[in-house]
């Protein structure tokens, strides 16, 4: 097994936490199995229980800062997965309020009752059976997968292992290109390729898309720059993807401001890309932070338009410049004449509001046909180009030219 910096190894006898000993941290039993102990008066020892693959020990320090109140030891060799005091802070306020709520509730009452059993001397000598151990690893993988792809994340992040890919948005009126959206790659080392779709909501979870962003936004408004550099007539737009805590971490206006003037782009070159999610998360905050963005010349634009149940309440709420229509529409559109209307009324009720269109996923002549036929503003698909690393760009820029 691959022992990462947030994997910890015991071998049989040894001591994991101590009794009396501050704590900052649990850990998550991946192998193995260990022990609970009370040590009291007349150095008494006294044997709480056991704990198996699947559970969770010192967990009380990730709530208060009291000292360890047991003494645990390995009773196997276990290998041992960390969580920080401070990652399970982070987790815990980028959750559901309820969520948050009831959490903090559960652990303050589990506190009160690991202490009642400790003055009234009550203990557990039963030793979980495979079984017992089987249903607790069940029903904690993913738990402890996302944890693990977390921490792994965090790696890829600090070692700049992640990778930008670029897909052209092409005008359909010129067939000339408008500009790019940033698309973010992990390729894991030894599972491959994950989905951002897998990633980014674990990224979400445990705040790390915050580092993952400003890296995003930064990376990306370089190799803009060097674009334009290279075409200076150009002008290209490049949309970058972010999320519902990006919005909610105060520092944002401020950093995207550096971004904008350390690249040397302009405001108006930057597409601040949403999903209908994020504004229906904190729709007040968002509102004010785009607002903020748009006074100083960036336009926001709404990823998969038509998927969200309150699409149309918050096209006046929100100040938003173009519409990106969901592929799923642009795939049905050819035979499903009711898609085809609901792509005709998107663009329509979007130009009424002064709002650019760009549909996404087209592969094919007759969609593209069919979209500027109908007067959808821009396009992209396979069938102009894939995403594609920084270096194929100037390549394939100078191929349209």
């Amino acid at each position: 097994m691959t022992i990462d910096k947030n994997t910890k190894s015991f071998a049989k006898g040894d001591v994991i936490l101590k009794q009396g000993d501050e704590g900052a941290n649990a850990f998550i039993i991946e192998s193995g199995a260990v022990e609970i102990l009370i040590e009291k008066e007349n150095n008494l020892v006294q044997h709480i229980g056991t704990r198996g693959a699947g559970t969770i020990i010192g967990e009380m320090a990730l709530v208060d800062n009291n000292p360890r109140t047991a003494t645990i030891k390995a009773i196997e060799d276990s290998v041992l997965l960390e969580i920080t005091k401070d990652d399970f802070e982070r987790r815990l306020a980028n959750s559901d309020p309820v969520v948050q709520m009831v959490t903090k509730v559960i652990l303050a009452r589990y506190r009160d009752m690991i202490a009642r059993a400790q003055i009234f001397g009550q203990s557990s000598n039963t030793i979980p059976t495979p079984e017992d151990m089987e249903k607790g690893l069940v029903s904690k993988t993913n738990a402890v997968e996302n944890i693990k792809l977390s921490n792994e994340l965090k790696q890829a992040l600090d070692d700049n292992a992640l990778e930008l890919y670029y897909q052209p948005i092409v005008n359909l009126k010129t067939s000339e290109i408008a500009g790019f959206e940033a698309l973010i790659r992990w390729n894991h080392p030894s599972k491959g390729f994950i989905s951002p779709e897998t990633f980014i909501p674990i990224a979400e979870d445990s705040g790390l898309i915050l580092e993952i962003s400003r890296w995003v936004v930064l990376e990306s408004c370089r190799v803009l720059q060097k674009v334009k550099e290279t075409f200076p007539s150009s002008k290209f737009f490049l949309s970058v993807n972010f999320s519902a805590t990006d919005f909610s971490d105060p520092s944002f206006k401020s950093y995207i401001n550096y971004v904008i003037n350390s690249t040397g782009i302009k405001p108006s070159e930057l597409h601040l890309e949403i999903t209908e999610r994020l504004l229906m998360t904190n729709p007040s905050s968002a509102r004010d932070t785009l607002d903020e963005c748009r006074k100083e010349g960036m336009l926001v634009s709404i990823d998969d338009f038509g998927t969200g149940y309150s699409s149309l309440s918050y096209l006046h709420y929100f100040p938003i410049d173009i519409l990106k229509i969901d592929r799923s529409f642009i795939n049905n559109m050819v035979d499903d004449e009711g898609a085809m209307e609901l792509v005709r009324s998107i663009i329509s009720l979007g130009h009424n509001m002064k709002m650019k269109i760009i549909a996404e996923g087209i592969e094919t002549e007759e969609q593209a046909q069919m979209l500027k036929g109908i007067g959808c503003d821009q396009a992209q698909g396979f069938m102009y180009a894939k995403p594609m690393p920084p270096e194929d760009l100037t390549i394939f820029i100078q191929e349209k030219s």
